[in-house]
């Protein structure tokens, strides 16, 4: 391992200017980030069955310091904020557990028992969670579930709060927006292996902790990597006003469809005067297009929404909270906190859109962008966890796709290829070298990096250009106030130095695939279908799935893999094979790794025709590659 840059001046310089600049003296954020403290988890680690640390908020201790010129001193207070752990009151009967992992949970006393807002990322945490807030409110059984959108930081630890029996029995609802089970599944395991690699740069789980480490994503500090699980809902919330009743407590909720998830909900506590706003409004400028990868969210139907939520319920309210940071209390102070919320994402919006007008690209116009005074200068609309630069270009990304109308990037080469043509009209790696050494004495780091990436591009075994490619992203990461940002060029930096760390989080866990549709199920393996390797085969399967009462039918076909439900008597061709399971039977021998084999001979698994085609079928299937290289070709 080479040694990790130092700061240069030039970032130093940079810190101090933020520092100068920025309303440190306003202490708001840390008198209610500390209000209504009760007791915190100690030590602040959580480990597994086997014992493996899961969690370990103990090790950002030296985040109590004075900020070294690593770290963005705007960075550096917010992660200060972020890693205030433990069990805090909100108002009467609300209480949440912040600090045990990237988001937090919401517990709201009910008449018997208590109801679980957001049960985290991992199992463990979450069930550590519980147990903090038990030991000082009591041991109330969990009697409503609720998950307020799709993103695994908020359903992933719900069977460490309840079991499968209580929910399917109704002595724990679970409630979620229409459409989550969908889109909950779909983001983790369609995509899911190339998100969950880019999400170990965004959020840096494997970056050492430290001052030139992993010091927090600005949304929270970092990925828990326990047990994800999945409990599915009992009760869909498909419609604004929609009110329920959970253990005596009752809830006015408001659908958001398209803004920080493509399934997520407000919901208003009218007894409580309590507004949760889920992830629609946080302590920072959220993400309108992730840095792991995601479908682009709406800015414009964000902030109608966040309008509606202030119309609909501020006025009967008397604290907002979230799924992430700390509460906003009082009603005056709650309304001007979303309606400042509101504008950043509007005015992000309508300013993208004047300048894309006038013909200029997502880069130019983000390199410009500039935020009203009012905007910039308030706490919770700074990028910690979004930034206004990748932000803007995701805004031109949903209305304009990838291509900026210039012919010459039409069609460019492949990194590969158009990394060797740049090196060779430079005048080779050496002479990119000598430059690229001079450009970073003088601190143009971003150039450093786009030059340097087409030296290891064109030749990954340079270590000259690896080493310094290493310091320059350090100097970036170090100068950044976007967690994710700092997160993924300091990984950038470690994995240049080390080799790569691979995926620390796993999303696809045996509770999420048992949560897999029938449908879900034939998609996601004809996303691994190798289309020339399937070019010749043709086959044709129906499946009988006894628990449904449903056949389905597979069609392989010039490598695509169409598939369908058929309905009993229909005029289509007979099958080439019939196999009658149940739709458990198949999660757990097509994606799970079961034996098929050992299924049929159980009889779990009948099979009547051509069997050979399934054979032929799993043979044309690729594999994902959680390992696939970032800052390498």
């Amino acid at each position: 391992m080479s040694q990790v840059a130092e700061p240069s001046a030039a970032i130093v310089e940079a810190q101090l200017r933020v520092a100068s600049e920025l309303p440190f003296d306003d202490i708001t954020d840390q008198e209610d980030a500390d209000r209504g403290f009760i007791a915190a988890l100690t030590p602040g680690v959580v480990h597994d069955a086997d014992g493996n640390i899961v969690w370990d908020n103990d090790s950002y201790d030296f985040l109590q310091g004075t900020c070294p010129s690593t770290v963005n001193p705007s960075l550096w207070r917010m992660s200060g904020l972020n890693i205030r752990q433990g069990l805090y009151q909100v108002t009467e009967g609300i209480y949440q557990i912040r600090g045990l992992d990237l988001s937090n949970m919401t517990l709201v006393e009910g008449t018997s028992g208590v109801i679980v807002i957001d049960p985290l990322i991992s199992a463990e945490t979450a069930a550590a969670g519980l147990a903090l807030y038990r030991a000082h409110r009591g041991d109330r059984p969990v009697t409503g579930l609720i998950y307020t959108h799709s993103h695994v930081d908020h359903f992933g630890g719900a069977m460490g709060v309840t079991t499968v029996e209580d929910a399917e029995s109704g002595r724990c609802p679970v409630l979620a927006p229409a459409g989550f089970l969908e889109h909950a599944v779909a983001e983790n395991i369609y995509a899911g292996t190339a998100m969950a690699r880019r999400g170990a740069y965004m959020y840096g789980a494997a970056l050492p902790r430290g001052p030139q480490g992993g010091v927090g994503s600005g949304l929270g500090q970092t990925t828990s990597t326990g047990t994800v699980t999945l409990i599915a809902p009992t009760l869909d919330i498909a419609h604004t006003g929609q009110e329920e009743t959970i253990d005596g407590v009752r809830i006015v909720f408001q659908i958001t469809p398209g803004t920080e998830a493509p399934a997520e909900m407000n919901f208003h506590f009218p007894d409580l005067r309590a507004l949760c706003m889920a992830e629609n409004a946080t302590h920072t400028l959220h993400n309108l297009l992730t840095l792991r990868g995601a479908l682009v969210r709406d800015p414009h139907v964000w902030a109608k929404y966040i309008t509606e939520a202030i119309n609909l319920f501020c006025y009967d309210s008397d604290v907002v909270f979230a799924s992430h940071h700390w509460p906003t209390w009082e009603q005056a102070r709650l309304i001007e906190y979303l309606s400042i919320q509101r504008d950043l994402y509007g005015y992000l919006h309508d300013q993208t859109l004047r300048k894309l007008n006038q013909g200029l690209v997502g880069a130019e116009i983000a390199e410009e962008f500039e935020l009203p005074p009012a905007i910039e200068n308030a706490w919770h609309a700074r990028g910690y966890y979004g930034s206004v630069s990748h932000n803007v270009k995701a805004i031109y990304q949903r209305y304009m796709g990838w291509y900026d109308g210039n012919p010459a990037h039409l069609w460019e080469h492949p990194p590969v290829e158009s990394a060797r043509r740049h090196v060779e009209f430079m005048g080779g790696a050496d002479e990119v070298l000598r430059k690229a050494r001079v450009s970073y004495d003088n601190a143009d780091y971003r150039w450093v990096a786009q030059v340097l990436n087409y030296v290891i591009f064109a030749d990954p075994s340079n270590e000259a250009a690896k080493t310094l490619l290493a310091s320059t992203y350090e100097q970036l990461g170090y100068g950044a106030e976007n967690g994710p940002w700092r997160n993924v060029f300091l990984m950038g930096a470690y994995e240049l130095r080390n080799g790569s760390v691979g995926t620390p989080t796993k999303a696809s866990s045996p509770s999420m695939l048992a949560a897999l549709t029938v449908e879900q199920v034939f998609d996601a393996i004809a996303l691994r279908i190798d289309g020339p390797k399937a070019w010749s085969e043709k086959g044709v399967s129906d499946w009988r799935f006894t628990d449904e009462g449903r056949l389905h039918r597979l069609e392989l076909r010039n490598g695509l893999l169409v598939h369908y439900d058929r309905i009993e008597g229909d005029k289509l061709p007979p099958a080439d094979v019939t196999f009658t399971l149940t739709r458990p039977v198949l999660i757990s021998t097509l994606l799970a790794g079961g034996d098929f084999t050992a299924a049929v001979q159980s009889g779990a698994i009948a099979i009547a025709g051509d069997a050979s085609r399934l054979t032929r079928l799993v043979g044309v299937l690729d594999e994902p590659d959680p390992d696939f290289a970032v800052v390498t070709p």
